[in-house]
């Protein structure tokens, strides 16, 4: 059969004719022939069975025919023809010029039948990766207790375990290890150093390079915050902008804790500002640092500073302008005085809040022409050293002032023509009563005599010089009985007629009066 076809499929059997004689053999054994509709397609595999082969890895492919024998392998690789003979050819050790399309194919017999192709092979050779080390903990620099986490990663896949390596020197494997993470949950100085991974393929007798190197230093002890505070006085005034500021000079990702007489305050920034200090922040202060998010690392406290927030030197504004001057100038003169205080002080004076460009003068004079509005006046000390100015004073105002100067002058002008009237109707009704009274005025007697006339007189008293013995006093009437002649220094002049006793009633109203009337 030059070209079998399928309906050639069938059972054969022979037997022999005698070339010369008629003699025939027996028939033959039975040959059962299969010719198959379509040609065999090879089965082709390869060892490991991936697209993606690593440098240096070795690969075997395999091609066979699951049906009949006799078959030859004729192998390709992007469609050119190797020079290989057998069902397998094998690529030791691969290099990216390796990297192709492999295919196979069968033949026998003299005929030279061909099979199909088998399924193309597609191989990618490609260089073994170098994982990547990388810090979970932002920070390279830890402090004993901190936590450190190292990430060791071959990118894009998870076919590799890894290895760790501390100054070249490989780390037992232990549950500090997982998933390509090494975890240190306590560091101490003997945990520094350079660190590497490698990476090993899960399945395949691969294994990467080292990784790039981090190194891990771990210092023997807690870091202390510097606390500093600006400016760095240790009496601050009310009123002053003041700040701390809190660092820790080593590594870095610190928050700030503030604590105000032992007590937490929730500002976590490295400063802490006063932008107008009172007496109720005289405190002692003092802060801390934390970093780290699953566990926390604490610093020790720094040093605690004490600050004292003093009330400043008062002002006080004086009015130099007396009473008595308030009548004859229109000027007022104010001085400015800082209380309490030894230094020496200069003055700023302001009017309705804003500063006057004056000199830095105690005393300030205020005049309707510079003033025509009658505004409210305030001054404070300033000087150079600290404190370097004082409260402000309390305001005044000029216009109270002029206000009570010319209720002042109403109530002066009122007296003073009230004084000269009363002065003028005195004199003009002493004028007009004169002559009525000198036409009504009788001879009165004269009441104060002399040594002769009493002498002269019977009913006269006694002489001042005249004494008065015990005997004569005890022959004295009694009280009720007539009057004698006898006087004292106490003894009233006697008063003969109702004349008499209508001066002497007037004199006595005159003296209560505080006026005495000679007459």
């Amino acid at each position: 059969m030059t070209s079998a076809r399928h309906q050639d499929t069938g059972r054969y059997t022979c037997s022999g004719i005698h070339k010369n004689r008629p003699v025939k053999t027996e028939l033959s054994n039975f040959l059962h022939l299969t010719v198959n509709a379509k040609k065999p397609k090879p089965l082709m595999t390869q060892v490991p069975n991936v697209e993606k082969l690593y440098v240096g890895e070795e690969v075997v492919f395999s091609c066979g025919v699951n049906v009949s024998s006799g078959w030859e392998y004729l192998w390709y690789k992007n469609e050119t023809r190797l020079l290989i003979d057998g069902n397998s050819f094998s690529i030791p050790s691969a290099t990216s010029s390796d990297s192709s399309t492999y295919k196979c194919k069968a033949k026998r017999g003299k005929t030279i039948f061909n099979t199909e192709y088998s399924e193309v092979r597609t191989l990618h050779v490609s260089e073994i990766p170098v994982p990547s080390l990388q810090r979970k903990t932002p920070w390279l620099d830890v402090f004993p207790t901190e936590s450190v986490k190292l990430h060791c990663e071959v990118k894009s896949s998870s076919e590799w375990n890894y290895r760790w390596f501390r100054g070249g020197r490989g780390l037992q494997a232990d549950s500090s290890m997982s998933g390509g993470i090494l975890s240190i949950h306590s560091a101490s100085v003997t945990d520094s150093g350079e660190y590497k991974c490698r990476g090993r393929h899960k399945s395949r007798s691969v294994s990467t390079k080292s990784s790039s190197g981090l190194t891990l230093k771990v210092y023997d002890e807690k870091p202390i915050p510097v606390l500093m505070q600006n400016p760095a006085y240790k009496e601050m005034y009310v009123g002053e902008l003041l700040s701390f500021s809190c660092e820790v000079n080593v590594s870095s990702g610190w928050e700030y804790l503030w604590y105000i007489h032992g007590n937490q305050h929730p500002n976590s920034g490295s400063t802490y500002a006063i932008t107008s200090a009172v007496t109720k922040d005289t405190a002692a202060y003092k802060c801390k640092a934390k970093r780290g998010q699953e566990k926390e690392f604490h610093t020790d406290f720094s040093e605690t500073l004490n600050l004292d927030i003093q009330v400043r030197p008062r002002a006080v504004m004086t009015l130099l302008t007396g009473w008595s001057d308030i009548f004859s100038t229109d000027s007022l003169v104010l001085r400015c005085e800082v209380q309490g205080s030894q230094h020496l002080w200069n003055y700023t004076w302001l009017r309705e809040g804003q500063e006057l460009p004056l000199a830095h003068s105690s005393e300030h004079t205020v005049t309707p022409k510079d003033d025509p509005n009658q505004s409210q006046y305030s001054c404070k000390g300033i000087r150079t050293g600290r404190p370097s100015y004082s409260t402000t004073s309390d305001p005044f105002k000029t216009k109270n002032l002029l206000l009570k100067r010319r209720v002042l002058l109403s109530i002066s002008g009122c007296l003073f023509f009230g004084i000269v009237a009363v002065f003028l109707g005195c004199v003009v009704l002493r004028v007009t009563r004169k002559p009525a009274e000198l036409e009504a005025k009788t001879e009165e007697p004269n009441l104060f005599l002399t040594m002769a006339e009493l002498k002269a007189r019977d009913d006269a008293p006694c002489p001042f010089v005249e004494c008065i013995s015990e005997e004569t006093l005890a022959a004295l009437p009694k009280d009720g009985e007539d009057n004698g002649t006898v006087c004292s220094e106490t003894t009233p002049l006697p008063i003969s007629s109702l004349e008499d006793q209508a001066v002497t009633s007037e004199t006595l109203d005159s003296a209560n009066n505080w006026l005495m009337s000679f007459k």
